[in-house]
């Protein structure tokens, strides 16, 4: 079975769609998009307010994402915090080029910068 913890990359399933799962489903907002290397879940990464990516791990067991972001092609281990040397995935690479960052377009509020800081504080 694709996606077990001693599996962390499997090149042949596709993202589960252009944009963080849960924030879809939820009507929020993200960041930046990461896309699990062993099951193909899109997650908003951890700059976002939900960091879906980061609980997709802890809740799977799935350590290795990479980037959903166009023009990126980078992967990282949450078990070793580090760079991870992975294989081409399934099409499609990143969310669509034309849509913003934060995105989705349309769903990302005025005070996004606010709200981030606010996270973090």
């Amino acid at each position: 079975m694709s996606g077990a913890p001693n599996e962390p990359v499997d090149p042949t399933v596709p993202p589960s769609g252009t944009g963080c799962l849960e924030c879809d489903a939820a009507g929020g907002w993200w960041v930046h998009l990461r896309r699990c290397a062993a099951c193909g879940h899109i997650g908003c990464c951890d700059d976002s307010l939900e960091r879906h990516a980061s609980a997709h791990w802890r809740r799977t067991g799935h350590p290795v994402i990479r980037s959903f972001e166009p023009g990126e092609d980078w992967f990282w281990d949450y078990r070793t915090d580090s760079y991870y040397d992975g294989p081409p995935l399934a099409a499609p690479q990143s969310r669509p080029a034309d849509e913003t960052v934060p995105g989705p377009r349309g769903r990302v509020p005025a005070d996004w910068m606010a709200q981030l800081q606010a996270r973090r504080g």
